[in-house]
């Protein structure tokens, strides 16, 4: 396997700040979410895939019992004893820097799964997966983790179990309320298809694409204004999904269907009933893209991914200018679908394009941005590519 130069700054910086080389190299995707927004927390449907950008993680077995991480986007090196991780997260996570609490977090998860003494761990942590845009770095950086330490503390653990911890480090470690999607799309990716998740059974098919074969790509389009999960605009938003299920009386919004919007209208008020539609009528249109997908092939989910990008922005209201821009003007320039993808409040917007349209797009993207003022976007096509793995 030829390892990318992010593998390669994992390793340097392992032999700068730790010493010597690593036991392996392991590493996990970022995703794209093709469709189902915010559904993951509500027990909904979700229709991610995993990318060709990658989070790596160089760490060894050490005699000392803590955990040592290192990340190239910060020039400290954190590390916290093993017999006091579960005294730190959740509940004086403030006293570690946030972009440590992540991979210190998997490892608090992970750590009750073995009884036996386990060994300290040495981390050394770089990714080309960009932070703040919707594409799950946080994720990644989990996965890579937990893959790590899975096999260094001989767990023997399935992937699932394996991203219940990273969303257990987002939830508790970082204080992100965020569902399983992003963990289990880095998990379970799959070349050229998407990974159709019930997160409610967290039962999972693998569902073909056919982007190759009809000649599509997926073009991100990074506005580079950046967000983060642990602000209140998401959580807020979550709140409000768990106020509709209450007023409504069913466990979670995954109960309802269109059918019930209409009395849902009457019991909530405006705002939250309009969050409730959103979910509601997203979790129909991630069944109907998968229906589409198998039935006649990508070039017919076009109509959908519209439909989902105009629900987050007017019901659901997570969108901003620059993701508006950039989904109309990418769908105008010939993509045949487009929305914005992840969390919200900033990010990236995506668009299934025919590959020879993908300069035509991204240069009217870009003009677009500069005509309304924004700063410039960064374009850049991705892959449906594997999940977490060990790479050397």
């Amino acid at each position: 396997m030829i390892l990318g130069p992010a593998a390669r700054d994992a390793r340097d910086l392992f032999a700068a700040t730790i010493g010597g080389e690593p036991a392996g190299l392991w590493s996990a995707p970022g995703r794209v979410n093709l469709i189902g927004e915010h559904t993951d927390y509500n027990d909904g449907f979700v229709l991610p895939f995993a990318i060709d950008r990658r989070t790596y993680a160089a760490a060894t077995r050490s005699a000392e019992r803590r955990i040592r991480v290192a990340s190239t986007l910060e020039a400290e090196t954190v590390e916290v004893r093993l017999d006091e991780l579960d005294l730190v997260f959740p509940d004086r996570r403030e006293a570690v820097p946030e972009w440590a609490r992540y991979p210190l977090g998997v490892a608090s998860a992970l750590l009750p799964e073995r009884d036996a003494d386990l060994p300290g761990v040495d981390v050394a942590i770089a990714s080309d997966v960009p932070v703040g845009s919707g594409l799950s770095s946080s994720a990644a950086i989990e996965c890579a983790v937990a893959a790590a330490l899975d096999e260094l503390w001989e767990l023997d653990l399935d992937r699932i179990a394996l991203a219940r911890a990273g969303r257990l480090a987002e939830n508790e470690a970082v204080g992100a309320p965020t569902g399983i999607m992003d963990q289990l799309a880095a998990m379970l990716g799959r070349a050229d298809a998407a990974v159709f998740l019930d997160c409610r059974s967290l039962e999972s098919e693998v569902i073909d694409l056919g982007f190759r074969e009809q000649g599509l790509g997926t073009l991100v389009i990074d506005t580079g204004v950046t967000h983060s999960h642990a602000t209140g605009g998401y959580r807020e938003r979550r709140e409000a999904c768990e106020h509709g299920a209450a007023v409504m009386g069913v466990t979670a919004l995954r109960d309802l269907s269109v059918d019930d919007l209409a009395r849902a209208a009457e019991l909530l008020d405006d705002a939250s009933f309009r969050r409730v539609r959103h979910v509601v009528t997203e979790n129909r249109r991630v069944l109907d893209t998968v229906e589409a997908l198998r039935a006649h092939g990508p070039g017919t989910i076009g109509d959908l991914l519209l439909a989902s990008h105009a629900s987050m922005r007017d019901d659901f209201e997570i969108s901003i200018p620059e993701l508006d821009t950039a989904v109309e003007t990418a769908v105008a320039a010939g993509a045949i679908g487009a929305r914005m993808t992840g969390g919200g409040f900033g990010g990236a917007a995506i668009a299934v394009v025919p590959s020879e349209s993908t300069k035509d797009v991204t240069d009217a993207v870009t003009e677009a941005f500069a005509a309304s003022g924004f700063s410039a976007p960064r374009c850049f096509s991705v892959t449906p590519s594997d999940g977490a793995r060990r790479d050397a």
